[in-house]
């Protein structure tokens, strides 16, 4: 009998230590080839302009995926006006070639931050605009579609 509360109190002791996710929102890209001018859009709705949260951009890539980085553009805007924009790049694989990430399919989940303590500063609809921005070395046009790339996601977390 004493085994079985334990356990309990272990269970609901790991489950109250996990961050709260505020947002997290998938959208899925068509034949898993990113379009350069298809921006993925998340609009997410605020009422809490005081907890410090953690902002993800989430991607799910397959074996496909020609590159061991990815570069993208986030647009973050609030009531149609743009609060940011940030031009950013992740690391995809290893040196040596070893995809980061978590899965055990040909298909990586990548977790990768892209704001922490984050705290909106007013209450209402947030848009993020993510662009994939990957360009061949030496071309100043991007790629006109990024294979292997199946899932854009973005979470929000308490921190």
């Amino acid at each position: 009998m004493q085994s079985k509360w334990y356990l309990i109190g272990v269970f609901l002791m790991f489950f109250s230590c996990s961050k709260q996710t505020f947002f997290s929102q998938y959208q899925n890209i068509e034949n898993n080839k990113w379009a350069l001018n298809a921006p993925v859009n998340f609009s997410v709705s605020v009422t809490d302009t005081i907890t410090p949260r953690v902002v993800f951009i989430n991607i799910r890539n397959t074996n496909q995926y020609a590159y061991s980085n990815l570069f993208l553009v986030v647009t973050a805007s609030f009531n149609n006006t743009i609060t940011q924009i940030d031009t950013l790049e992740y690391e995809m694989a290893d040196v040596t070639g070893r995809w980061l990430g978590s899965g055990f399919t040909d298909v990586k989940e990548n977790k990768l931050i892209f704001k922490t303590n984050y705290v909106f500063s007013k209450k209402g609809i947030y848009n993020f605009n993510i662009a994939q921005a990957v360009r061949k070395n030496g071309n100043v046009l991007g790629d006109a579609y990024l294979e292997g790339i199946s899932d854009v996601g973005l979470s929000i977390e308490n921190q």
